[in-house]
This record gives structure tokens, sequence and C-alpha cells, in this order.
């Protein structure tokens, strides 16, 4: 089993690994000399509301605490930029909480360690301090919840949530509670006509005053994202967790990661059985993160949602790209970029299930034509090179993890991966080794297929070598 971690391997090979030092303080303290200051309140900004729509029952200050350490796990990623050679990076970060010897405790703290540095593939140093004063105790409401919740799911604008979610609804029906991620809705409508809501938003926001040298990895994003799942979970005490993303978004980027770079498990059951063994020292709540589509694509999921599921036709109003508003911009109307991984995977899933979306929800409406530059849309006069490699490794990404069960490169890969994945789901190797074949061979069809609508003139069929 691979029970290795980059960052304890960095480590020993490389003491001159960058450095981030970093202080979360109140209003009226003091950063450390050398160390940068993170400001609660001011790179760290919370909302009142979407704070309160997790108060469904007695309010816990560690639970504050656990959105202000996940805030500042966050800012310690983002403002440090890893090295082209060397992925990882130190980061040493204190935190003030209202219950330090709770977190400081040897089980709280290793769990945390290990399941950050496992996900990131940094080394962390975090101590935990006295708050100076106490957060105000929320407001309480009284939600529309069911007396016997079941599972909550984390719900954003992606595809894979949207279908999954409602999928499960299917099965769980109101025990299903959707816990809301995304920065979309944090400022949303907050007056007292609103509608009240559980799980809103996450209710936080970073934005660091001094970003000069912004990291875009984001692999702290999982751990954020698990957070805000497992602090509903615990508010309405349900022990199910429900991971949407299919199998290529889950297994895919650790099968196949993207050049020298570590690999992403942001969305992976090894960084989930991870944060399972953190959550129960912390909490003292058992919480079971669960995959329900893992064994299968992305495709498959939404053919599923769309046959299955009333709510079905709004798979269209889903979003994929990540990129910003000034770089996939067409007549100063937002389009998905239609080219980096995530979108390569989208176009390639509304394929294999048989639907279509119109050229017009990209800026590189056309996959199928010659050159990577003549598929943008007429009027898109921004294609930069960032752009261009984006693309490229997005199609190499998919197209190698269609042929990876065939190369006898991978095998060690692949013999690792059965091990790891039957432990962490308590299945059977050989069970594991059959659930992943399909896996790669239906992900192998629906690209080969994809690729090939193209035609084989597309700049994709050549990036491929499918012409």
């Amino acid at each position: 089993m691979k029970e290795f971690r980059l960052s304890a391997v960095a480590k020993q090979e490389d003491r001159s690994l960058p450095q981030v030092r970093v202080d979360v303080i109140e209003h009226g303290t003091r950063a450390r000399h050398g160390r940068d200051a993170c400001v609660i309140g001011g790179d760290i900004t919370f909302s009142t509301s979407h704070l309160e729509s997790y108060c469904l029952a007695e309010w816990e200050p560690a639970m504050f605490d656990a959105l202000v350490l996940t805030a500042a796990i966050e800012f310690c990623d983002r403002t440090r930029r890893r090295h082209v050679h060397t992925w990882a990076r130190e980061i040493e970060l204190r935190i003030p909480v209202h219950e330090p010897e709770r977190w400081n405790d040897r089980r709280v703290s290793d769990a945390l360690h290990d399941a950050l540095g496992f996900l990131t593939g940094d080394v962390w140093s975090i101590s935990f301090t006295a708050r100076s004063n106490p957060i105000a105790k929320p407001q309480q409401f009284s939600f529309d919840i069911p007396r016997e919740p079941c599972a909550v799911i984390p719900f954003s604008e992606g595809l894979d949530s949207r279908a999954v979610a409602g999928i499960m609804h299917e099965e769980l029906g109101d025990r299903l509670i959707r816990v809301r991620l995304g920065s979309k809705a944090f400022e949303a409508d907050t007056s007292p006509s609103a509608k009240k809501q559980p799980f809103t938003s996450v209710p936080y926001r970073v934005r660091p005053r001094k970003l000069t040298n912004v990291e875009s990895s984001a692999r702290s994003r999982g751990f954020k994202f698990a957070m805000a799942s497992a602090l509903a979970a615990y508010v309405i005490k349900a022990e199910r967790i429900i991971v949407p993303e299919s199998g290529q978004g889950s297994l895919g980027p650790v099968l196949v990661p993207v050049g020298q770079a570590y690999e992403d498990y942001r969305n992976h059951p090894l960084f989930t059985d991870r944060m399972e063994k953190f959550l129960a020292a912390l909490f003292s709540h058992r919480m079971r993160f669960e995959f329900p589509q893992v064994w299968h694509t992305k495709g498959e999921t939404l053919s599923r949602f769309v046959k299955e599921c009333k709510d079905g036709p709004a798979w269209t109003d889903t979003w994929s790209c990540w990129q910003q508003n000034r770089q996939v911009s067409v007549d100063h109307k937002k389009r998905q970029c239609g080219i980096c991984a995530a979108c390569m995977l989208r176009r390639l899933s509304v394929h294999a299930a048989g639907l279509t979306e119109s050229p017009q929800a990209y800026v590189w409406e056309n996959l199928g034509a010659r050159t990577f530059v003549a598929g943008a849309a007429p009027k898109f006069r921004h294609a930069s090179h960032g752009q261009f490699e984006y693309a490229i490794a997005g199609t190499l990404h998919l197209d190698h993890l269609a042929s990876f069960q065939h190369s006898a490169i991978n095998r060690t890969a692949y013999e690792l991966a059965v091990s790891q994945l039957s432990r962490s789901r308590g299945l059977v190797p050989s069970d594991v080794r059959a659930k992943l074949d399909r896996l790669l061979a239906k992900h192998e069809e629906e690209w080969k297929s994809f690729v090939a609508s193209l035609g084989a003139n597309s700049f994709v069929a050549k990036w491929a070598g499918h012409s």
C-alpha cells in the first residue's frame, strides 16, 4: 500500500523548500516576527447569515474554529507559488481557537497533518493557541430538516454534483441534505424576507490583501469541500457524506497525474479515509464518505440522471469550467472555455450520453477545427499560450487514461490502485480489478467515439494521435 507522503520525502531530500509562515490573528493583535499575518475579518471574512445556516443545533465554538482552520489552509495554499522543479512547500501555520487543548490533542493533530500532507503534498506544521476574544454565538434558526436525515451531499454548479444529487434524491428523498459549495451564493439575498435555508454556502471567503505570487493548483479545495460537508453532517448527526464525483474525476487524476505534479487526491477515497479519521478524533462522531458513481464514467452518470430524474433537463444549467471571466468571455458574456481538462471531460460525457449542447456554450466552439486557434469563437481575440497548454494537457490526460490499462508501464500503478482501493472500499481485490477494468474500458470506448466524431483532421485528433 502506498503509505508514502511526498511531503515527508521532499523534506528529507530538499532542505531548501519554499517556506510559508503564517499567523492567523484577531483584530488588535500582531503576527510574530517573520510571519505573514492572516487577519480574521480582513483576509478571511465570514458571512453572518451563511454561518447561521449551519446553526441547526447547539452551537459549538469548535465548528467556527474548523472553518477558520479551513480558510487559513486556503490562505497558505494560495499565497506562495510552488517552484517549477519542486512541488512541496514547508508551511508553518498558527491559529487561535477556543479550545486549544482539543486541537493540540495528539490524535487530532496527527490525523490533521496526515490528511493535509497527503492531500497537498506539502510539509505542514500547524499549532493552535487560545483566542483572545470568543466568537459571538450565531443566531439559531429552525430549518425544515427531516427528523431522520440520512446523508449530506456537496452541491455546486457542476455536472456531477447536479446529476448525483438527483440520482440520490430518487433513493433517499428528503433525507438527502444538500450542502451548497462555491462562492456564488456567498452574497445571496440576506434580507429578513429571504427564505431561510440550511447550508446555503461555505460561510467564509478568503481574499488575501497581499496576493502577488498566487498558486493555482488549489489542492486545499479538497479539504475545504470535505470540511463543509462534514460540518453539515455533524450538525444534523448524519453519518453518510455522498461524494458526487464519477470515476474519471475521482480516480483519473491519480492514475494519470499531470506532468511532474503530485497526484491529485482531492476527490479520491484515500484522502477521504484520512478525513474520516481526523473528523472522528475532532468531533467524536463517525462519518463515512461514499462514492456511489466512482466505478462509472461521467457520461454514464449523466445518462442515468437524464433518464431517471424529473430534473434531468437541468444538466444544461451546470458549469464545469474553472477559468476566470476575463479569460473566457465573448462579447462580454462569460462562457465555458471548452478546452481545459474539466471542459473536455464534460464534452466527452455529453457526447457519450447521446446529448448535445450549443457550440456557443464554449469559447472553443469547434473542436473539429484543423487548428487550435481556428476552433475558437470568431469574436474571441484573446487565445493565450497558457490556454493552448491547458488544452493539450486536458486532451492528453483523457487520451492517456483511455490507454492506461493497455500499457505495461502502468502495471505497477494499476496494481497499487487495486490494493489501495480494495482496502479503502472494503472490497476484495478481484472485485476492484473487475470494476476498475470496466471503468477504464468504458472511458476508452467513449473517448475514441468522441474523438472520431470530431473528424480525423481536428486538432484534438492530431494531439491524441488519432488522425
